[in-house]
């Protein structure tokens, strides 16, 4: 393996991907495995999950499922308790779950204030905080948030979300600085319009889809392999001294 080859391997290493059993997120369990980790995956759906694997067992990959509600109380230390019995101390972690109710401000309830907040903001947190320690005896590891348009911009019908992504920003640095110098980096992915689940309505507007592509340098949306050289990069010994950051995988619509 050539030098610059084994900066982006990830052989050896194991990812944890939670969100994974579709959109984003089991795009980058994919793209990880393709580089060499072996990959968990976390959601609630259980059979999703095994396709999933079952596609990067194909490819040649090692995928494993693990169905969990990360939004459920204890889900958290539940999966953590998991990972232990079963031996695994991700050195790779993806916080890809994520949720958007879609209200319009005046409808916003505490209760989907709270389910939101938690889902997108406290439960990466929490989870890292979980995983940081073995990390830490390995002196390496590597979390990779999810933020949005929206940890910069507003969109209607979106406060709790856009609060959350906001949150997950300032969540990014304030991991980087308590856990980089142990070895630890911590960065964000801040992904422009992607057809996912979470987007599913506004790709049955066709016209605001075709707005959105405009807006871009590059002139079009994205597509759910244009993550899977960053999704690499900021898991790979490439990005050892990348930390705190936010990277906007938006096509230039935040440069306009």
């Amino acid at each position: 393996m050539t030098a610059l080859a084994s900066l982006f391997s990830l052989s050896g290493r194991h990812a944890l991907v939670t969100g994974g059993s579709a959109g984003l997120g089991a795009e980058m369990a994919r793209a990880l495995a393709s580089a060499g980790a072996a990959v968990t995956l976390v959601a609630r759906r259980a059979e999703r999950l095994e396709e999933i694997c079952a596609a990067i067992a194909d490819g040649g990959g090692e995928a494993h499922a693990l169905a969990a509600d990360l939004s459920a109380p204890d889900g958290v230390e539940e999966l953590a308790g998991t990972l232990r019995e079963r031996g695994v101390e991700p050195d790779i972690l993806v916080n890809a779950a994520g949720t958007n109710l879609r209200q319009k401000a005046g409808e916003v309830t505490r209760e989907s204030w709270a389910a939101t907040l938690d889902l997108n903001l406290a439960v990466p947190f929490f989870l890292a905080q979980a995983l940081v320690p073995a990390m830490a005896r390995k002196g390496r590891g590597r979390v990779v948030n999810i933020a949005s348009l929206q940890s910069k911009r507003a969109f209607a019908d979106s406060v709790p979300y856009g609060a959350s992504k906001g949150g997950v920003v300032q969540l990014t640095r304030a991991m980087a600085e308590a856990w980089s110098g142990q070895g630890i980096t911590c960065n964000a992915i801040a992904p422009g319009l992607f057809p996912t689940e979470l987007t599913r309505g506004l790709y049955d507007n066709a016209e605001l889809v075709a707005q959105m592509a405009a807006r871009t340098c590059v002139g079009r949306n994205g597509e759910l392999s244009d993550i899977h050289g960053l999704a690499i990069y900021l898991a790979s010994d490439a990005s050892a001294f990348m930390t705190g950051q936010t990277l906007y995988l938006d096509g230039g619509l935040t440069a306009r």
